[in-house]
C-alpha cells in the first residue's frame, strides 16, 4: 500500500482517511484514535458495521483529531477531559455563530 504524506494536507469535507492515516497525520497512535471514537470525540463514517482497522473518517476528523491530541499533549488531559474540552469549545463556536448571525439581522 502507497503511504501518503499527510503532514501539510489541506483536507476537504468529501476527503475520507483510514485509521493508520489520520493516525499519522496527529501523530498519535491507532489505540488513541480508538480511544477517541470510544469518547465520542471523533466518528468514523460508518463505525457500525466496520472493525476498528477498516474505520474511515471524513476531512473535518483530521482537525478535530488534531485538536484533540494537542489538548492531550500539551495539557496533560486525558481522553474525557479531552471531550469535554471540545465539547465546550464546540458550544462557544455555536453561540459566538448565533452572536455574529444576530449582529448582522439587527443591522438590517
Amino acid at each position: 500500500m502507497e503511504e501518503r504524506d499527510t503532514s501539510q494536507w489541506i483536507v476537504e469535507e468529501q476527503v475520507e482517511l483510514s485509521i493508520d492515516e489520520l493516525g499519522h497525520a496527529c501523530r498519535c497512535s491507532r489505540e488513541s484514535i480508538v480511544a477517541l471514537v470510544r469518547e465520542g470525540v471523533l466518528q468514523p463514517t460508518d463505525a457500525t458495521d466496520v472493525q476498528a482497522p477498516e474505520w474511515r473518517f471524513r476531512g473535518q476528523s483530521l482537525q478535530r483529531a488534531r485538536r484533540a491530541t494537542r489538548l492531550q499533549r500539551e495539557l496533560e488531559l486525558n481522553v474525557p477531559a479531552v471531550a469535554l474540552v471540545l465539547q465546550l469549545l464546540d458550544r462557544i463556536d455555536e453561540l459566538e455563530g448565533q452572536l455574529r448571525g444576530g449582529r448582522s439581522n439587527a443591522g438590517r
